[in-house]
């Protein structure tokens, strides 16, 4: 990485290498049965470097040809945009734990072991059921230097496992399924068994719903998998440079109800979107974006934080290209409401766990709508049945400012997510 540097700083005024080095391990069954158990190693060298005030760009996927590397990147500046920002100097990182050496040394077979006792626990309560289960462990050393003396590495473990199972009884089909993920390792089977077993209980018999509008229980898994998304790019601050995001010019407004908190928080520790610094180098922070309901921040990277006039929040994130604004892990902040108080308000709605085709709407303008994939009925404050042929729509700048509860039961989704349970006092529902 070094020659890399010094090769870059003799064709541009500034230069940084990026180098991500990985091992991960997956076990993956399929309709029930073992699929493969197989080792991956992976090698990512991203040189970004300013030349003549413009970026260029280059990827590699070892530095077996390093002058062809900065080539690479010195031609792209040619046509590259207008660089606006400096590369950070040296900076104190917070100590942000996101490695756990046991998590590199799980056996191949427990981690078989423990995706076959998933399947086994769910299908013992509901045979008929085809599932597929995945065990993951993972290591990944990242590693940053750039020309003005910046310099960041640390390593970090991920460990994850999950079931999903589909049962089909002649036109009805039912989805299942949760997961886990850490920095530690997962080794109980019962972490997510335990979960889908309760979505069989629930979904056990099939009711219905009317069409009409009906209050509405998001738990977790449907709170990240439905409404999520638009906060993802509302918040995004280059959208909001680019006047898209609904929420441009309102900053310090009370936009949301103001029960509703959420933030930013790559410094949790031992969760895999935790980090002591964003993909450029900047350390990393937690960016309250709303407060009691009122908008406090926008992400940023470096970039994106000189057009606007500001400074990077810690939110560079590396995809396939050059670093963007994206979000390291949402957080909303839970209630004092548990989940059983809220069911027990509701005379006649809905839960949701799963919406298919959320995203597919407008998601800039904030509008979500999708089939419940898996959801049930509530009526006179219990479950009494598992609903299908239904759909639920809204746009969450309406629906969330008036939330009727925020739940006590927070927990993370997909590790990226840590929310409660969402309760609304009314979504547009239709059913057939």
């Amino acid at each position: 990485m070094e020659e890399v540097l010094a090769r870059a700083r003799n064709v541009a005024e500034e230069a940084e290498v990026y180098m991500v080095t990985s091992e991960e391990t997956p076990i993956q069954f399929e309709a029930n049965r073992l699929k493969h158990a197989q080792r991956r190693q992976s090698t990512t060298v991203a040189l970004r470097l300013i030349k003549q005030g413009r970026l260029g760009y280059a990827t590699a996927t070892n530095l077996d040809d390093i002058a062809g590397l900065v080539d690479m990147a010195a031609e792209t500046a040619r046509f590259g945009m207008e660089a606006k920002f400096q590369f950070p100097s040296s900076a104190a990182y917070p100590a942000v734990d996101v490695f756990d050496p046991s998590a590199e040394t799980v056996p191949v077979e427990t981690m078989v072991k423990l995706g076959g006792e998933m399947i086994e626990r769910v299908r013992a309560d509901t045979p008929e059921l085809i599932c597929q289960s995945w065990v993951s462990r993972a290591t990944a050393t990242l590693r940053l230097i750039n020309s003005r003396g910046g310099q960041a590495t640390y390593r970090q473990t991920q460990f994850s496992l999950g079931v999903y199972g589909t049962l089909v009884r002649g036109t009805d089909m039912l989805f299942v399924g949760d997961g886990d993920t850490s920095c530690h390792p997962l080794l109980e089977a019962d972490t997510v068994s335990k979960l889908v077993l309760e979505q069989l209980t629930r979904a056990r018999e099939l009711t219905s719903v009317s069409t009409g509008t009906l209050p509405v229980i998001f738990t977790p898994n449907g709170v990240a998998g439905a409404l999520i998304a638009p906060f993802v790019s509302a918040f995004n601050g280059k959208t909001v440079l680019e006047g898209s995001s609904p929420l441009t010019k309102r900053l310090g407004e009370t936009v949301f109800d103001p029960a509703f908190s959420l933030r930013d928080d790559p410094m949790v520790p031992f969760r895999p979107s935790s980090r002591p610094c964003d993909d450029e180098g900047v350390p990393s922070q937690v960016t309250p974006l709303v407060d009691l309901g009122t908008i406090r921040s926008f992400l940023y990277d470096l970039q994106t934080a000189a057009l606007a006039g500001t400074r990077s929040t810690g939110n560079g994130s590396r995809g396939r290209g050059l670093p963007g604004p994206a979000p390291s892990a949402f957080v909303i902040s839970p209630g004092k409401v548990t989940f059983d108080e809220m069911l027990a308000d509701m005379r006649d709605g809905i839960v949701i766990d799963e919406l298919m085709g959320a995203e597919q709407g407008n998601v800039l303008g904030g509008d979500f709508s999708g089939n419940v994939l898996l959801g049930y009925r509530a009526e006179n404050g219990r479950i009494v049945g598992r609903v299908k042929n239904t759909m639920v729509s809204g746009n969450i700048y309406q629906l969330f400012k008036q939330i009727a509860a925020i739940g006590s039961d927070a927990r993370w989704v997909s590790g990226f997510v840590s929310t409660p349970s969402l309760y609304f006092p009314g979504i547009a529902v239709t059913s057939k």
